[in-house]
């Protein structure tokens, strides 16, 4: 095969006669999104809701999630073709809008912006609004649908430079009027309670108050006054009484009433203003979120002190509580019920709990690369840029446990005792940990390079570390894990190592380098770089991570560059291989699948590139992780095979490729 115009030579294996009229075919296995684990709070606002059905709705990456808490359920609104950035919820509870970036396909070419209305209940698309009018996309915080006349219109404000707002007829999907509003960055929009001809933007520096009237928008602006002016309006919210509240980049509350005309201030024919009441000090930092009750009350969410605090009516403090600081300052809140808190953060998670009781949450802030599954339990663990490393229950969806690293993972493995894992960090530190103490029980370090692949042989008495300074390190393993001692060094790869495998009998290891080289290792005789490739065809290779290889061929598209593919991972079963591409996408493809162009059942839920896959032990579910969108999402396995075992599979191929017996004479 050739890549970027270089030519890769590989060997057919003995077993297969007839290459020429070897049928590619889609594998009868298929992908089902199962769960959703993390939630994109770093760069997005309000948005998180809890709705009367007892779900949280929330996104990340392309998915919107509705997870019921009570009952630890999760469904999924899929129809979105990018990165969701806004999600607004309708007056009636129940219809949801959600918008999404522009993005670019693979070739590169801009894709159409829209608005999607759509029913919780049913998750049925009701709407698409403004298919390719929202130039880059729809922006953060920048939906909200009408409140007095029963949520008829949407107002949406776009990601351009000059940030448009346009407002929708909800049941026609048809635009009634737009305009420009600022060159700055706009965070939050609504219309007002008690009007839908009046709504309010905030962002960098200013407060704009926006009459419409006759198609028509006039602006006016909020006055800050003897005040000092803040670098950010973050958020706001109206009270009961109908008065504006904005929280600010200063850490304050600000009351906005509007006043008659100051014709001695502002000259004659001045007209009537808004202007700040009396700034309240709220937190340390800025106040990132508002939200108000029923009974009057008001909830501020803070950044640099992490605070939640009650104000009552008359915005006097009532109580307060402090969100961990390893959750990130708070994002947005939303009430469950008296007591209840749903709380986003800015480092991607989200936490339930209440002022008495504190919070508990999950999820990852920063690029995701490192990806392993245990050899026996369905638990598997993610590493992060963010310096985390965390341990997922598949079964139970959670976090059993997170620990932070003095540097960031990149790559990690299960020891095939189960009872340790290695972890390859950024610096050519790796570092092993007892899953139940979650201790350091040994490290080392291997050159001044990151670390791309930590795998153990098969029968765990190895380590091999590939690193980016070209070399492959060779450990010997002993007391199941927890004692290593350097054995050898593969010397031959002219670019870094991106992938390796172990043989089966935990002899030989074949690997892929940033130059697109494949190169196989006689480790047993030495580490050993074997010069005879065709001596290798046969092997039988206990798992299969390498990209480039004769049995994964077919997932390269004709033309592809040499980075378009990530990731892939053959199933235990030896009957699938899953791949994770540059474009978002996750592939299914049967295995072996040696020539080109064959077929795949594509998944989409990402909304970056996908860096890695990973099948759960018995292979009834499919782990992949993105890049920026900081998303894992494990894929339920469906279809024929499944579950089955290597050695079924292997006396099944057995029987069926047997010389018949000879007719009785």
């Amino acid at each position: 095969m050739f890549i970027r115009g270089r030519p890769i030579t590989m060997y057919v294996p003995s077993n297969i006669q007839n290459y020429d009229n070897l049928k590619m075919e889609l594998p009868s296995e298929r992908l089902e999104l199962d769960w959703v684990y993390g939630y994109r709070g770093r760069d997005c606002r309000a948005n998180l809701f809890f709705l009367p059905s007892g779900e949280a709705v929330y996104f990340i990456a392309c998915v919107i999630v509705l997870y019921h808490i009570k009952n630890r359920m999760q469904r999924h609104y899929r129809k979105h073709t990018d990165s969701v950035r806004c999600l607004a919820v309708h007056p009636d509870n129940v219809r949801v809008a959600s918008g999404q970036t522009a993005g670019v396909d693979k070739d590169g070419k801009p894709m159409q912006a829209c608005v999607h209305i759509w029913d919780s209940a049913t998750l049925v698309t009701l709407q698409q609004i403004g298919l390719g009018t929202f130039q880059r996309g729809v922006g953060m915080g920048s939906l909200a649908f009408s409140i007095v006349d029963s949520g008829t219109f949407l107002c949406v404000i776009d990601d351009s430079n000059e940030h448009i707002l346009s407002v929708w007829d909800c049941t026609k999907g048809t635009k009634h009027a737009e305009i420009k509003t600022t060159n700055e960055a706009v965070f939050d929009v609504n219309f007002s309670p008690s009007d839908s001809n009046n709504i309010i933007t905030c962002g960098k520096s200013h407060v704009y108050f926006w009459t419409l009237s006759a198609g028509q928008f006039t602006k006016k602006q909020g006055i800050f006054g003897k005040y000092k002016k803040p670098k950010f309006i973050h958020c706001f919210v109206f009270s009961l009484t109908g008065d504006v509240l904005t929280g600010d980049s200063e850490g304050n509350i600000l009351p906005w009433a509007k006043s008659a005309a100051d014709t001695k201030t502002l000259g004659k024919g001045a007209k009537e203003t808004y202007q700040i009441v009396r700034p309240i000090k709220a937190h340390e930092g800025s106040v990132f979120t508002l939200c108000t009750l029923k009974c009057g009350a008001l909830l501020s969410g803070g950044g640099k002190d992490r605070k939640i605090i009650r104000w009552s009516a008359d915005l006097a403090p009532e109580r307060e509580c402090e969100i961990p600081e390893k959750f990130g300052a708070v994002r947005t809140v939303a009430v469950v019920d008296d007591e209840g808190l749903l709380v986003g953060t800015t480092r991607n998670a989200i936490l339930r709990g209440s002022f008495s009781d504190g919070f508990v949450a999950i999820g990852h802030l920063d690029e995701m690369w490192g990806l392993a599954t245990h050899p026996s339990q369905s638990i598997f663990l993610t590493c992060s840029h963010d310096r985390q490393v965390c341990l997922w229950n598949t079964e139970e969806h959670n976090l059993d446990w997170c620990i932070t690293l003095e540097e960031y993972g990149l790559c990690a493995g299960f020891c095939p005792s189960g009872s340790v894992v290695s972890v390859g960090l950024s610096t050519g530190r790796w570092v092993v940990l007892d899953l139940v103490t979650k201790e350091v029980i040994s490290e080392s370090i291997d050159g001044n390079e990151q670390l791309s692949v930590m795998r153990y042989s098969p029968d765990g008495r190895f380590l091999a570390v590939g690193s980016h300074d070209n070399f492959i390190y060779i450990y010997s393993v002993t007391e199941s894990g927890r004692r290593y001692s350097r054995f050898g060094r593969c010397n031959g790869h002219s670019s870094f190592i991106t992938h390796l495998d172990w043989s089966k009998d935990s002899c030989y290891i074949v690997s892929n380098s940033g130059d697109y080289e494949i190169l196989y290792w006689d480790i047993a005789g030495g580490c050993k770089l074997l010069r005879n490739r065709f001596e290798s065809k046969d092997r039988e290779w206990a798992s299969f991570t390498c990209v480039l290889g004769f049995h994964v061929i077919g997932v390269w598209l004709e033309g592809s560059d040499g980075t378009d593919i990530n990731a892939l991972c053959r199933s235990h079963n030896e009957k699938v291989v899953a791949v994770a591409d540059d474009f978002c996408k996750v592939h299914l493809f049967q295995y072996p699948c040696p020539k080109p162009k064959a077929p795949s059942h594509k998944y989409e839920g990402h909304g970056s590139h996908v860096t890695n896959v990973c099948f759960t032990h018995n292979d009834s579910h499919l782990l992949s992780i993105g890049g920026k969108d900081t998303c894992i999402l494990q894929w339920k396995v469906t279809g024929s095979g499944v579950g089955e075992s290597r050695e079924t599979l292997a006396s099944a191929s057995s029987t069926s490729t047997s010389s018949p017996e000879p007719p009785a004479s």
